[in-house]
């Protein structure tokens, strides 16, 4: 039973993925960025953004040079597999377009009172600003290829490309919001395309805030 429940959140994991993915392609098409008035975006897509291109630029090259090679095959199973291989690639390609604009159009959030950490189309993590005692640049790799949170004792990491460059310490052990559930953590690492200019930024904020505390 618990192998079928497991099966189970793995495809509303998928459904909610891709969901989320095409969302985040029209926010993109449209130019509306998944950013409330008044906040402050702050960009993390610069790491990938390279990769994801080159990806989405083979793909494409691959499903056209498929569709001309079978166009051109004269036998029943070329014809049979034709519309199948070009539905397949003509999907792949939306989905890693899906994956860039997820980067672009939902990137980190900072209001007076908290900064909303996130990693593509599902991961994010809110720390609020009342909490945050400094930044440093500081920089970590999370275990495996495609994990985005990755949860290290009082350690929480909101990676991009499995890697972090700013860390944020916190005045103590403190409960956050997360795509994950409540985490508790007194330092949180995220990956930033300026580091040193947010790290400025962000304690510079954390400072107003603290000035404000009674």
């Amino acid at each position: 039973m618990s192998a079928v429940r497991r099966l189970l959140a793995l495809a509303w994991l998928g459904l909610r993925l891709e969901l989320a993915l095409y969302r985040s392609l029209a926010r993109w098409v449209a130019r509306r960025p998944d950013v409330p008035s008044g906040a402050v975006p702050i960009g993390y897509a610069r790491l990938v953004g390279p990769m994801l291109w080159l990806w989405i630029f083979g793909s494409a090259v691959e499903v056209v040079v498929v569709e001309v090679v079978l166009r051109h095959v004269d036998q029943p199973w070329a014809a049979a597999l034709r519309l199948p291989l070009l539905v397949l690639g003509v999907w792949g390609v939306l989905w890693m377009l899906g994956m860039l604009a997820s980067y672009r159009v939902r990137p980190h959030v900072l209001t007076d009172a908290e900064l909303l950490i996130r990693s593509g189309a599902l991961t994010w993590v809110v720390v609020p600003m009342s909490a945050v005692e400094t930044t440093r640049a500081v920089e970590h790799e999370l275990p495996g290829v495609i994990r985005s949170l990755h949860i290290e004792g009082p350690l929480v990491l909101v990676g991009v490309s499995s890697r972090t460059n700013l860390e944020l310490v916190l005045s103590g052990p403190t409960m956050l919001s997360s795509s994950r559930g409540p985490v508790s953590a007194d330092r949180v690492g995220l990956w930033v395309d300026e580091p040193r200019e947010v790290a400025v930024q962000l304690r510079s904020r954390a400072g107003a805030v603290g000035g404000r505390r009674p």
